[in-house]
């Protein structure tokens, strides 16, 4: 924005989900993201009333959720953003030209648009040099994962989830505070390397 800050795909998608419903452009009131979505960008859409569709990492996943649905507006946080009016891909340009849109529509500059939604603090740590293909039958693991979203209640999340791309194991942990993020993500992620190496 003009202040400098970076405004990332979340907060872009979420301008934008807001923008073409108040114009009744957003089929079936529905955005499409991935798991990597912030949490805060999931509490501002249920706030303005427009479903989340949540799909794996990668915009491939997130163009066959919306083909098979038919919603026209989808993303990921990276700023990969679909929108099926005019693109079934992500266009950097495209996103560019209707973000700017909507700061002509809605008279708000890019700062006061992305009040939008307060991003949660959120901690990703990668665990390298473990077997990640244990990781969804480790029933310590998952104990962990279970307690610990009991005491994040619905102000944090936790996602553990083996790299597609990579030999890792990412441990991604959100919540009100940076430190409470920080500590849960250090605990699993050193769990993770004992119960996977």
């Amino acid at each position: 924005d003009a202040t400098g800050a970076e405004i990332d795909g979340d907060v872009i998608m979420a301008i934008l989900a807001k923008g073409f419903k108040a114009q009744g452009k957003l089929k079936a009131n529905t955005i499409v993201g991935t798991v990597m979505s912030n949490l805060g960008f999931m509490h501002a859409m249920a706030e303005s009333g427009i479903e989340v569709v949540t799909t794996a990492v990668g915009d491939r996943y997130v163009l066959e959720a919306m083909l098979q649905s038919d919603f026209n507006l989808g993303g990921e946080q990276s700023g990969h953003v679909i929108m099926r009016d005019h693109a079934n891909t992500g266009d950097g340009l495209l996103t560019a030209l209707q973000l700017l849109a909507e700061v002509k529509r809605s008279g708000q500059t890019l700062q006061e648009l992305s009040r939008v939604m307060v991003r949660f603090p959120q901690v990703l740590i990668n665990v390298d040099g473990v077997n990640k293909a244990n990781l969804t039958t480790s029933k310590a693991i998952a104990a962990a994962i279970g307690d610990n979203e009991s005491k994040l209640g619905a102000n944090g999340r936790i996602l553990l989830r083996a790299s597609g791309t990579e030999p890792l194991v990412r441990v991604m942990v959100e919540a009100e505070s940076e430190v409470v993020a920080s500590e849960i993500a250090q605990k699993l992620a050193t769990l993770v390397r004992s119960e996977l190496s």
